[in-house]
C-alpha cells in the first residue's frame, strides 16, 4: 500500500450549520469522527487544517494533529496547498482531501483513491464517481456529473446532465436510459503534492467560474484527473441539522 497523508480542511463558519466541525457525535466533535475514519484508511498521517482556533484546540484535545491556515483562501484546494507546505511534504507525496463534514466516509475509499493516483503516474489528481439511475439526480444541477474516457480519465465535470441521451430524452426525462454512462462525481480527491504547490498560481478558468467547480481549473490547464467508479452510493456528508440528526442516530445505533 502506498504511503499517503490525509488533510481534513475544516472551517468553523457554515451557513446552514454554524460551528459544524465541533458538532457533537456520540461524545466527540464531528471533525474528530472524520479523523478517526481517515486513520482507519491506513494513512501515514492525518491532519486537520483549519482557520479557527476552536477547531484546532478540539482536534488536539482528542489526539488529532491540527494546524492553522489563513482565513482568506479562495478555494479549499488553496487551503490544502498551504497545509502541505507547512507540513513540508515531499513533492512526490500524495495527499487525500477528506472533507470535515463526512463522518460516515468509508476508509477503504480513501485508501483506493490514494492508491489509484499512485498507480497512474501521469495524473495529478484522483477522485471517484458512481452510476446514476435516479432521474431526479440526473437532472439536478446540485449533483455534479463526470464523463470519463476509455482509460478512466476525466473528460469533463458539469452540473448539466452529461452525457445527454439525445433520442431517449427527446421523448421522456422521467427515467435514465439503460446503459447511459452517467456518473455522479463524489468529491473525494487525492493530489500529488507537486500539483498542490502549483495550484495557487493557476489562473481560474472560465468554465470553472460558470460551473462553480474548481476541479475544472486543473483540466483547463492540462492536468489529468483519473476517476474510479465505485459500487453503491457513498454516504452523504452533513450539511443541515437534519443530516446531523441522522448521523447521530447511526452512531448511536452502532454503539
Amino acid at each position: 500500500m502506498s504511503s499517503f497523508t490525509v488533510l481534513i480542511p475544516a472551517r468553523y463558519a457554515s451557513t446552514r450549520l454554524p460551528g459544524k466541525p465541533l458538532a457533537d457525535i456520540a461524545g466527540k466533535p464531528m471533525v474528530v469522527r472524520v479523523a478517526e475514519r481517515a486513520r482507519a484508511s491506513g494513512a501515514a498521517r492525518v491532519v486537520v487544517a483549519t482557520d479557527d482556533e476552536r477547531v484546532m484546540a478540539a482536534a488536539r484535545r482528542h489526539g488529532v494533529d491540527a494546524l492553522m491556515t489563513r482565513a482568506d483562501h479562495a478555494t479549499g484546494t488553496d487551503r490544502l496547498a498551504e497545509a502541505a507546505t507547512q507540513l513540508g511534504l515531499p513533492a512526490e507525496g500524495i495527499v487525500v482531501n477528506v472533507q470535515g463534514d463526512e463522518p460516515l466516509l468509508e476508509p477503504a475509499l480513501i485508501r483506493r483513491v490514494a492508491e489509484l493516483l499512485a498507480r497512474r503516474g501521469d495524473a495529478s489528481i484522483a477522485t471517484a464517481c458512481h452510476p446514476i439511475d435516479d432521474p431526479a439526480e440526473a437532472f439536478n444541477p446540485n449533483v455534479v456529473k463526470v464523463v470519463r474516457d476509455m482509460h478512466g480519465y476525466a473528460l469533463y465535470f458539469s452540473r448539466a446532465t452529461i452525457p445527454w441521451a439525445r433520442d431517449a430524452f427527446a421523448s421522456r426525462t422521467d427515467e435514465v436510459p439503460a446503459g447511459l454512462p452517467i456518473m455522479r462525481h463524489y468529491g473525494l480527491y487525492a493530489y500529488r503534492v507537486a500539483f498542490l504547490a502549483r495550484y495557487p498560481s493557476l489562473a481560474p478558468a472560465p468554465i470553472e467560474r460558470f460551473e462553480a467547480l474548481e476541479q475544472l481549473r486543473a483540466l483547463w490547464h492540462g492536468h489529468r484527473i483519473v476517476v474510479e467508479v465505485t459500487e453503491g452510493t457513498p454516504a452523504p456528508g452533513v450539511d443541515t441539522p437534519e443530516d446531523l440528526a441522522r448521523v447521530r442516530a447511526i452512531y448511536a445505533a452502532s454503539r
